[in-house]
């Protein structure tokens, strides 16, 4: 053989070549699942693949659009008169009942710093958001009275937010008896099913859904945290999040860092029945055409990440509180979930190919639910525009997030209760993760 010739590349250097290569490219893959963009540009061509009559499931009713519009922004003006319209956050549902619960938390924490009390804020609402999967319909947590504010049952959304704001005061996410208002790694392993319905007020008569999947998930979350320190810190905290995103000197940050951050550090507590080659995905679901257009592993995925956009949205306010500007809101998209579905189902916008599948169970990863809440995400982008135009508002003056609490949630909920006695016009099957 001439020196200047390479040698044959033996069987072992061409396999540990080909699984470099394939790992990249899943890495690129997923990457790309975790991005906003690839949610839009999905959602959008499920949505014009239902309006060309290709879809199994739904057909599309755009003039339906503008009455949808009208219905939100009469509810928005009627919630918020003078058009000064919060995020669509959990920290509304902590103010459920007009009680100012962020008021309590600041004066259980007394003299804490400006960025002890963000993180302080951020651990409960991490906690709070992962604990948020739909209630059922047959729970409810009664606050107790105090002073002249007599007691007060609240139910689903609200009455998760309220149950778990007081389990977080009472110290149940944290280990440390001397430091209760946090949620650390070691307080969150052990969590266990049975402690948490006693602070949620589980009882047979009063059955909370998806109660072993929601432990099972703080759990998880509490692993998460341990092994990450370069994200959560070495105090194993979500609250470790906002010496991330603003070090010292730090005033400001774009929401889809933190949205990206999120992601990435949370990956390992969703359910391991998404995953692309041991990648877990979380909220990521199968659906022939998702992406059919763009061959490689992503390929046949569509995805949401709800909760993680969700938790996106309700952490706005503690970095905000702290005096950090937040940048591209709109990055983040809808929420799809059974509110904001619901109510494109309701105002008859989309309507079921075959009307006896509103009577069935679904599973999340039912191609029909995958559909539904893809075409949600796509007609709330185009929701939007209709609604600020209605009220007067700009984009700038009403982002996505303050449609969605206006807005689009209230009057999925409200179409709900008149027409189905408050249950979504579909049935899901909810593990306590997803919805």
């Amino acid at each position: 053989m001439p020196e200047s010739a390479a040698p044959p590349t033996s069987d072992h250097a061409q396999s540990a070549i080909k699984k470099e290569a394939a790992g990249a490219r899943t890495e690129r893959a997923v990457a790309e699942l975790r991005s906003t963009s690839t949610i839009r540009s999905r959602a959008a061509a499920l949505l014009a693949r239902a309006r060309r009559g290709e879809s199994a499931w739904f057909s599309v009713n755009d003039g339906a659009m503008v009455t949808t519009a009208a219905l939100v922004a009469e509810l928005t003006q009627a919630r918020y008169p003078d058009l000064k319209i919060p995020y669509h956050s959990r920290w509304r549902h902590f103010e459920a009942g007009g009680v100012d619960r962020l008021g309590q938390l600041n004066q259980a924490l007394g003299s804490a710093t400006e960025r002890d009390r963000a993180r302080a804020q951020i651990d409960l609402t991490l906690v709070s958001v992962l604990l948020d999967a739909g209630a059922g319909p047959d729970w409810t947590y009664l606050e107790a009275g105090e002073g002249e504010r007599p007691a007060r049952s609240y139910s689903r959304s609200e009455g998760l937010g309220v149950a778990s704001f007081h389990a977080f005061m009472a110290g149940l996410f944290s280990s440390d008896p001397a430091r209760p208002l946090q949620a650390d790694a070691q307080g969150l392993q052990a969590m266990t099913a049975t402690q948490l319905g006693a602070a949620f007020q589980v009882a047979p008569g009063n059955p909370l859904v998806g109660l072993d999947g929601r432990a099972a998930l703080l759990r998880r979350l509490g692993k998460a945290l341990q092994d990450q320190p370069g994200l959560f810190g070495q105090a194993a905290r979500p609250g470790g999040l906002f010496d991330q995103l603003t070090p010292a000197g730090t005033n400001s940050m774009e929401a889809h860092a933190l949205l990206s951050l999120l992601l990435t550090g949370l990956a390992p507590i969703w359910p391991a029945q998404n995953a692309l080659d041991g990648v877990a995905l979380g909220d990521c679901w199968r659906h022939a055409a998702a992406g059919a257009d763009q061959p490689g592993p992503g390929a046949g995925w569509m995805p949401f990440h709800k909760l993680s956009q969700w938790l996106t949205y309700s952490l706005l306010e503690p970095f905000e509180w702290a005096g950090v500007r937040v940048q591209g809101l709109d990055a983040l998209t809808g929420l799809p979930e059974y509110r904001n579905g619901g109510l494109f189902l309701d105002a008859g916008v989309l309507q079921l190919k075959d009307p006896a599948q509103a009577d069935r169970l679904h599973a999340p990863g039912d191609e029909l639910i995958v559909e539904w809440r893809a075409l949600t995400v796509a007609l709330l982008d185009e929701l939007a525009p209709l609604v600020r135009e209605q009220l007067g508002l700009s984009a700038e003056q009403m982002p996505l997030a303050c449609v969605l609490e206006g807005g689009t949630w209230a009057a999925g909920r409200a179409l709900a209760q008149q027409l189905h006695a408050g249950k979504p016009p579909l049935n899901i099957e909810s593990d306590g993760t997803v919805f």
